[in-house]
């Protein structure tokens, strides 16, 4: 991992597209603005593992049906 020490106004560029620039400097938070391609996918981390635990929560939760399974398996043949 690599640490940077940054200030206000500064920013940090990932390859010749993807800056962080560092917006606020408060108590306990720090803000920061992405500028990244519009194809760029950007997601806060917590998010995606809260939808990650969620789905497999779901799947977990449910019996698994073979034959129900089965016969959906042969239609789409």
């Amino acid at each position: 991992m690599l640490v940077l020490t940054r200030k206000k106004n500064e920013s940090i560029m990932i390859g010749e597209d993807i800056e962080i620039l560092i917006t606020d400097i408060g108590e306990d938070k720090v803000k920061i603005g992405i500028n990244a391609p519009k194809n760029m996918k950007v997601f806060r981390k917590e998010l995606l593992v809260e939808i990650e635990n969620e789905n497999i929560k779901s799947i977990s939760d449910k019996p698994l049906d073979s034959a129900k399974l089965l016969g959906v398996l042969k239609q789409k043949k």
